[in-house]
């Protein structure tokens, strides 16, 4: 069942921006495969975009299977994000020029290589996790474990995005 509060939507969108990367997971025939990316969000227009390289299979693979999912993860502070959503691939200049940044350097020299390609997603709906952290957690863990319940680890929502 899917949630559409708000509040819920933001935090997941919140969460998203905060943790910055996101395994990117496609489908290569019967095969999964995932590779971590920096994301750029822009909640306004409900889409993530990513900076990518035409030289590499997870372009073709989204031509064939656009369906795909994000995950992103804060393990030291114990906080999830999976999202699932429809990936295409552009060669939208102007975007690319946009989205360039330092972190993008690491893999091209300049805006103006021709095997940049943006890869957008628009989501179709996420699950959050949103825990306290991990010291908490562990002794909410403990706790439960002695007193034989279940621990409150924080919200877990799912959301229409």
């Amino acid at each position: 069942m899917v949630n559409d509060n708000t509040g819920d939507v933001d935090r997941a969108w919140d969460l998203m921006k905060k943790i910055g990367f996101a395994m990117l997971v496609t489908r290569d025939g019967d095969k999964l495969r995932a590779r971590p990316m920096s994301a750029f969000l822009d909640r306004d227009a409900n889409t993530i975009f990513f900076l990518t390289d035409a030289r590499r299979h997870k372009d073709e693979e989204i031509a064939h299977h656009p369906s795909v999912n994000l995950s992103f993860a804060d393990a030291s502070s114990q906080k999830y994000v999976s999202l699932t959503g429809s990936a295409v691939v552009s060669n939208d200049r102007a975007k690319i020029k946009e989205l360039f940044s330092t972190p993008a350097k690491a893999w091209w020299d300049s805006a103006e290589d021709p095997n940049i390609r943006v890869l957008k997603i628009t989501p179709d709906d996420a699950e959050f996790w949103d825990s306290p952290g991990t010291v908490i957690s562990y002794v909410k863990m403990a706790a439960a474990a002695v007193t034989n319940t279940r621990p409150d680890l924080g919200e877990n929502r799912k959301v229409s995005l």
